[in-house]
């Protein structure tokens, strides 16, 4: 839920009431939502949105709907890379949930492999 503690109003170029609309809106509704917006406004929205990492993802669904024209008029070189990334398939970070195939698990209970390599005993043959 958006606040106005978590946000700073006078830095979001949209009234709280349309920002929590975008906020909430499915695919299809963003897209009308944001179609509405003078295009200078949704560039400065996107870089808004992009800006913050709750809302990261999407900030570039919204510069999608800019020309970098717009989004380099409102925000220099970095609109400019909001503008690339948009276009761009999403790619969620992993946060380092995902192991590389070469990395073995490490366990307490030994190997097999190691015990198999160690001769049997005189004593144990008996």
């Amino acid at each position: 839920m958006i606040t106005d503690r978590s946000i700073d109003l006078e830095a979001c170029p949209v009234p709280l009431d349309l920002l929590g609309r975008v906020y909430r809106a499915d695919a299809d509704t963003l897209s009308r939502l944001i179609a509405d917006i003078p295009e200078r406004k949704r560039a400065r929205l996107a870089a808004y949105l992009y800006g913050r990492s709750h809302t990261h993802e999407l900030g570039l669904k919204v510069a999608a709907a800019c020309t970098m024209a717009a989004l380099r008029t409102a925000e220099g070189p970095l609109g400019e890379a909001i503008h690339a990334q948009s276009r761009r398939s999403y790619a969620p970070p992993t946060h380092g949930e995902s192991r590389p195939a070469s990395v073995r698990k490490i366990t307490l209970a030994g190997s097999r492999l190691g015990a198999s390599l160690v001769p049997e005993r005189a004593d144990a043959r008996r």
